[in-house]
């Protein structure tokens, strides 16, 4: 049985039939919902029966209740396609979206629970899910992406460490396990990232016969730049304020911001859902550079706003590329933005922009904070109701 042979034969909802259906729109509702709830959260009008503090609720469900589902999504989809073999459909694919939702509605509720009952619900998913893609990468002898398992693994244990901080009563928004899980998603979007940005663009840029194309992935300077990172990585989550951090940090993020020059990305300005990718990636090297400085030189961003280059702009933007270029290619239209994905696009880099000029202006923080988050909603909402039908139904549907 092939795999669109696997996908016609189920006879349950459409959007069981892929790996992205559920979890991208999943992933997208609950990124618009948590945020509608935290912006009046964070001035003081609801609380949430959850047992950690709100600022520690608000970075968990981004990183690794909103990310997590995205990282299974989009691996969900592309493993058939790295190891040959057939896609999860059907009801085991609904039972690992359930435990997704089991973990965030636990959290949400987790004041007047036992913290190890909370944590195993939470960390039920990316275990299980983890297993999954372990027996497909083994079974399929897939083994250049074992480092893909490892960085999911390294992330699931930084969720765990998250939930033991914050049960000894720690801030953990503020902890090793926060650090170590966004250190996990960095190097994710700085490997995976780094193959298929440069491929993407060279295949669009080979169908308009330009003469310039980017350099080919995984060069020699690739490799030595994820290097250095990953060091720069280990240091931030061991000593996050020690001066060789940021010395390390610095480097990385001018290493970094070398290799995406490479790609050629100011030559792809006629499609945004190209441009976009490149963009999403200039994060990663300017929270790189804003965390060092902050290190370095405490005052500017200040730590808070840096960090959300990172967990906003890299993280938040280089998933809503993949979702929609994903969500387009898989449902067979076309691999062009329109004016509603360009707007949402819009709405996801604003976010991250007054967010990070809350911290440059302390006296403007109060507003700032809440054009980031309405832009943040008009962002991962846009994207629901844009490419939600489509993935309700089997056929395809426009979502431009």
């Amino acid at each position: 049985m092939t795999t669109a042979e696997r996908m016609r034969a189920w006879r349950g909802p459409a959007i069981l039939t892929y790996g992205f259906r559920p979890l991208f729109l999943g992933a997208s509702v609950w990124a618009a919902f948590a945020m509608a709830l935290w912006v009046p959260m964070l001035s003081g009008h609801i609380t949430l029966p959850t047992a950690f503090d709100p600022v520690s609720w608000h970075a968990h469900e981004f990183l690794f209740g909103y990310l997590g589902a995205v990282v299974a999504g989009f691996l969900l989809t592309a493993v058939p396609n790295w190891t040959g073999r057939l896609p999860i459909v059907g009801w085991p694919l609904g039972v690992l979206v359930a435990l997704w939702l089991a973990g965030r509605v636990t959290v949400a509720v987790s004041a007047g629970l036992p913290p190890l009952l909370v944590a195993v619900a939470d960390l039920a998913f990316p275990v299980v899910f983890g297993a999954v893609l372990a027996r497909e990468i083994v079974a399929g002898r897939n083994w250049r992406n074992l480092i893909v398992l490892g960085m999911l693994a390294v992330f699931t244990l930084g969720n765990a460490l998250f939930h033991w901080e914050a049960a000894r009563g720690g801030y953990a928004a503020q902890g090793h396990g926060l650090r170590l899980g966004l250190g996990a998603a960095i190097m994710m979007i700085a490997v995976i990232g780094g193959r298929v940005v440069p491929s993407f663009t060279r295949n669009w840029l080979v169908k308009r016969r330009s003469a310039v194309l980017p350099v080919p992935p995984m060069q020699r300077f690739d490799k030595a730049a994820l290097v250095v990172m990953l060091g720069a990585l280990v240091l931030w989550v061991v000593q996050p304020l020690h001066p060789l951090t940021g010395a390390a940090l610095v480097l990385t993020g001018a290493l970094h911001a070398l290799r995406l020059g490479r790609w050629t990305g100011h030559r792809t300005l006629a499609e945004p859902l190209v441009t976009v990718l490149h963009g999403a990636y200039a994060f990663l090297p300017l929270g790189a550079l804003a965390i060092g400085a902050e290190i370095l030189l405490p005052g500017g961003l200040g730590m808070a706003g840096a960090q959300h280059l990172w967990m906003a702009g890299a993280v938040g933007l280089m998933t809503m590329a993949v979702m929609t270029r994903a969500t387009l290619g898989h449902t067979g239209q076309a691999l062009s933005a329109g004016a509603g994905t360009i707007a949402i696009y819009a709405a996801l880099i604003l976010a991250v922009l007054a967010r990070v000029g809350a911290g440059i202006w302390p006296e403007h923080a109060a507003w700032l904070h809440g054009l980031s988050g309405l832009a943040w909603i008009a962002g991962f909402g846009g994207f629901a109701g844009l490419y939600g039908p489509v993935m309700l139904r089997p056929h395809v549907g426009k979502a431009r």
